[in-house]
């Protein structure tokens, strides 16, 4: 037990600080939101139904929306383009070994290597470019979700205040919903480049995503 938590500790912590974090996000969601709705002589709701509204999905699906869309351009990227000194980057003057073409695969890296790289054909072309299709595919999915939850959370809010209800279409080409996805776009890219560059010159010793502490600033990569 205790060998199974060592090796898989860093998504078991993680996780459980995402579900600390969605129970304590839903917990003040629903306040504010009754808050709200008493103000204006609406009935308090309660979590169940709270956790099915509008107001409650648009606010998580537009940071899910911007978490993936960060990671998924942040591996396609990462492909192509370069940063000298940054352990986030690939080396632009050496062969990386993340290059190599998996069809060239032989010997026990062939026999230990994944179902579809020993199948090959269809199946290794999909597997190649799957870690970028499914952040691409999570990005879509909580993009469709921000705006069916968005247009549900502004139509409550147009009952409120006896407003005419919008459709998903129209909530789509709204001001309102292009705010709030490119407020939380800017936010990731910035997060990026802050790690793209600071990696140059800042370590954290025993961290996978910083160079040696002992590396030279104009190295690239983590080793």
């Amino acid at each position: 037990m205790m060998r199974r938590l060592r090796e898989n500790g860093l998504s078991a912590v993680i996780l459980a600080v995402f579900v600390a974090c969605m129970s304590a996000q839903a917990w003040a969601g629903l306040r504010h939101h009754n808050d709200e709705r008493q103000q204006h002589g609406e009935p308090a709701l309660g979590l169940p139904e709270y956790l099915r509204s509008g107001h409650f999905w648009e606010a998580t699906a537009e940071n899910w929306e911007s978490e993936f869309l960060q990671m998924a351009a942040y591996v396609l990227l990462t492909i192509g383009l370069y940063q000298k000194g940054s352990s986030e980057s690939k080396d632009p003057n050496r062969s990386e070994a993340v290059d190599r073409d998996p069809r060239d695969a032989s010997g026990k890296r062939l026999a230990d290597a994944p179902a579809p790289v020993r199948k090959g054909g269809w199946r290794l072309s999909l597997y190649e470019h799957s870690l970028s299709l499914a952040f691409l595919a999570l990005f879509l999915l909580s993009f469709g979700v921000h705006a069916v939850g968005g247009a549900r959370a502004r139509n409550a809010e147009e009952l409120l205040h006896g407003g005419a209800p919008v459709s998903v279409t129209e909530y789509l080409g709204s001001s309102q919903f292009w705010f709030e996805a490119f407020q939380n776009w800017q936010s990731e890219f910035l997060s990026l480049v802050s790690m793209v560059v600071l990696t140059i010159w800042l370590r954290q010793r025993g961290s996978p995503e910083s160079k040696p502490v002992d590396a030279p600033n104009w190295h690239t990569g983590k080793e």
